[in-house]
């Protein structure tokens, strides 16, 4: 219990400390006062868009997440889908480590009586795939920009054009190596599972059970690569995922009276998601330097500016997220705690 207790601090103190360095850079340089005017600089009306588009995306989440799940269970409940999503995100806003990434399929099988590995497995098919596409999408704009160019006065910092090149090389290599993983997972199921158990020898037998049982419940959420055409359907709403927060973005920068193309957007999406993906609390810092940077960097936007745009969307989509998380929580009688515990106690 103890050594469980200093492994949580040193972990906790590890991410406080990388939210302050990402935090220092993206304050460096920075003129308050203007930032401050920046704050109150957005329309009223674009603001209540942006607000609904938060909700948008857990909708567009619970529709490509019946993909995966009708191969273990029908008519699972779009609320639930919903539910969870906006719980699991709501969750890793709050706490450090992303936990509510495995808040999201817990919750749902508890609802929903499913098997906890195979809910999980449906969530790792997920993030790849998020990965695939938002790689796609970087693709795309990298062939449309010759197009453009022409036509709207942007010039992207060569530093920057490359750096996006390199993420977007990284981002196929660890999708394709997390798809490559999960392929052998599913098809080549036995032998999978003697290399996997060969290393869990040093565990305990009851370990080794409860960790073959929850991998052999994961592997039975990989079943939709037996279709082409779930999988095809799966790729269309994972576009329509990203092209939604895509669009969000690009009303945002309207707002501000930054206009680009909607393809020139996708770069700037592409580095938040990398921000959000380091597991800081709220993604903060992470999402918030890399935003900076996409602002200045791909849009040649003035420091203060860009810092006090960061802030309003930062906030936007946390402050929506808990309304609505932690309003399905609070009508479910559900506590902050208890949910807490229900993703510690899976990753023990």
């Amino acid at each position: 219990m103890a050594q469980k207790m200093k492994k949580n601090h040193i972990r906790a103190i590890v991410l406080f400390a990388l939210t302050f360095v990402f935090l220092f850079f993206f304050f460096r340089s920075v003129e308050w006062n203007e930032v401050l005017g920046y704050l109150n600089d957005i329309d009223l009306t674009i603001l209540i868009v942006l607000m609904l588009l938060v909700p948008l995306n857990f909708v567009l989440r619970a529709i490509r997440w019946k993909c995966l799940l009708k191969h273990e269970k029908e008519g699972v409940s779009f609320y639930n889908r919903f539910a969870a999503n906006a719980v699991g995100f709501a969750v890793t806003g709050l706490f450090p480590g992303r936990l509510g990434e495995l808040i999201k399929p817990l919750y749902l099988a508890q609802k929903e009586g499913l098997k906890k590995g195979f809910a999980i497995g449906t969530v790792v098919v997920e993030r790849m795939f998020d990965l695939f596409n938002m790689c796609f999408l970087l693709g795309v704009f990298f062939i449309s920009r010759p197009l453009y160019i022409s036509i709207f006065n942007i010039e992207i910092e060569k530093e920057a054009y490359s750096n996006l090149a390199l993420w977007g090389i990284i981002g196929i290599a660890i999708a394709s190596i997390m798809l490559f993983v999960t392929l052998s997972l599913y098809f080549f199921k036995t032998k999978t599972l003697k290399i996997i158990t060969f290393f869990l020898k040093p565990l305990s037998q009851k370990w080794r059970d409860q960790i073959l049982g929850l991998i052999d419940e994961f592997i039975e959420g990989l079943k939709f690569f037996h279709s082409a055409g779930d999988i095809f359907v799966y790729i269309f709403w994972s576009l329509m995922v990203w092209i939604n927060i895509a669009f969000m973005y690009w009303i945002w920068l309207g707002a501000y009276n930054i206009r680009v193309p909607f393809f020139y957007i996708f770069p700037f999406v592409f580095l938040t998601m990398v921000g959000a993906s380091i597991p800081t609390p709220g993604m903060v810092g992470g999402f918030d330097y890399f935003s900076k940077y996409g602002l200045t960097s791909l849009y040649g936007v003035e420091t203060n500016l860009a810092v006090g745009m960061t802030l309003v969307i930062h906030a936007i989509q946390l402050a929506v997220t808990y309304v609505i998380g932690y309003g399905i929580l609070w009508k479910e009688g559900i506590s902050l705690l208890q949910v807490k515990k229900l993703g510690e106690k899976t990753k023990q």
